[in-house]
């Protein structure tokens, strides 16, 4: 039965998505919310958290002719969405989808309000037409609908505790990096084949665009130019960060390629999976390996997400990060104290690494946090590792992992305050 909840949550968690998830998710609840009106709104009144505002203003959306922003969003969820794609509700726009949003901003019906909820990924829409009006309401994760009205009548009413709300279907208290690892050695890998094949096929794709093509600040490409230019090495290290950072800077600048996402995150999907991919070529080792590898990674990123939560101000990169450092190692076949040693001294390192919201330098962040993975991993593979009491470390790797959880939710509230009040202000250029 435990082996079923796990493979549940990994269908669940990895998920593909054309385009960063935040201003996906906007398209999607106003393309739900177009669909239930029946007719494109003349006003429409749009309530989100400051984590989404923040994850929203700077990000190029896929496929639109480099729109950014909150209210390009609604426009083209509203002008060309179609909500049955969900998290690639926007994938196949025309040039006249693109034309049409255009045009609709241009009315400047669209009013943006910062709503003061508690909860960190909220999406409300209200749209009018005439006499007729509908409502969608999304929580906690980015296809969530938790309510749903045409003309104030409710149509769904899906009860959703905000306090201790665990993301979607299966309890991921179940988790830990003990019965991760136990998973990752022993499972029938034909059970997450064809899902991984899709990690695989995607995420690579998209790294190789991000390679080859100019998106953002390019340093995935930079690192692969500077280790062929004798200024960085051609070793395992480089290569890996490289592969993973060149997916980052096309997504993060508008390449229409989807992802497959992890925890609500297509950063933290490729994160989770493009190094893992590279090590695995680079190292001969076989596809098998490759899956288990794939699957330590995602399953810790998923049980270290858990804890920080959806969004925070806290770099969901790093918890993918920490993962990749656990899983580099388990592809060394170390045991599982060295597994869960190369994951805490990671958690040690970059924890205090902020969300500033989406955008072109994630790739940066990325790059970062992976460059710090194969140093928490070499220490740990040479029974190098930091100690309780260092800090936020733990006397193990899940009471280090609960340590990260209250910086992330309660000591870096503040801190999300102050990073969304800079991206606000005006006078900043």
């Amino acid at each position: 039965m435990r082996n079923e909840q796990i493979l549940n949550i990994l269908r669940e968690e990895i998920v593909p998505a054309q385009g960063c998830t935040e201003p996906i998710a906007i398209a999607y609840v106003s393309a739900k919310a177009r669909e239930t009106l029946g007719v494109l709104p003349n006003k429409v009144n749009i309530y989100i958290s400051g984590n989404m505002i923040k994850n929203v203003k700077s990000v190029v959306i896929p496929n639109s002719e480099a729109m950014v922003g909150i209210e390009a969003a609604v426009a083209l969820g509203l002008c060309a969405g179609d909500s049955k794609k969900e998290l690639m509700v926007i994938s196949e726009l025309t040039n006249d989808d693109i034309k049409k949003a255009k045009n609709y901003l241009k009315s400047n019906v669209i009013h943006v309000i910062h709503d003061k909820t508690t909860v960190k990924l909220y999406i409300k829409i209200e749209i009018f037409h005439g006499d007729n009006s509908s409502l969608v309401e999304i929580k906690h994760y980015h296809t969530n609908i938790t309510r749903i009205e045409k003309n104030s009548k409710i149509l769904l009413d899906q009860i959703c505790n905000d306090i201790d709300f665990k993301s979607k279907e299966e309890d991921r208290s179940i988790l830990n990096i003990k019965s991760i690892y136990n998973f990752a050695k022993t499972c029938d890998t034909k059970d997450v084949e064809y899902l991984f094949n899709q990690v695989i096929a995607l995420n690579s794709k998209i790294a190789r665009a991000g390679l080859n093509e100019e998106f953002g600040v390019n340093i995935g490409s930079l690192i692969q130019k500077n280790m062929n230019e004798g200024f960085y090495g051609k070793d395992i290290r480089n290569k890996c960060v490289s592969f993973a950072a060149a997916g980052s800077d096309a997504r993060m600048s508008g390449c229409s390629l989807p992802v497959m996402t992890t925890s609500g995150s297509g950063n933290q999907g490729m994160t989770a999976s493009l190094p893992i991919i590279k090590y695995c070529d680079e190292k001969n080792l076989s596809k098998e390996e490759l899956i288990r590898g794939l699957l330590f990674s995602h399953l810790a990123t998923i049980h270290l997400k858990t804890n920080i939560g959806r969004l925070s101000a806290y770099c969901g990169v790093m918890c993918a990060a920490s993962a990749v450092a656990g899983a580099i190692t388990f592809l060394e076949n170390a045991d599982y104290d060295t597994v869960a040693n190369a994951i805490t001294n990671n958690l040690g390192n970059v924890s205090g690494i902020i969300c500033d919201g989406a955008k072109a330098s994630c790739a940066t962040k990325v790059a970062t946090g992976l460059y710090a993975a194969f140093d928490s991993s070499m220490l740990a593979l040479n029974h190098k590792y930091l100690q309780a009491g260092d800090g936020i470390i733990s006397t193990n790797v899940e009471n280090t992992i609960k340590n990260i959880g209250v910086l992330a939710q309660n000591g870096m509230k503040k801190t999300d305050e102050v990073i969304l009040s800079i991206m606000q202000d005006k006078t900043q250029k």
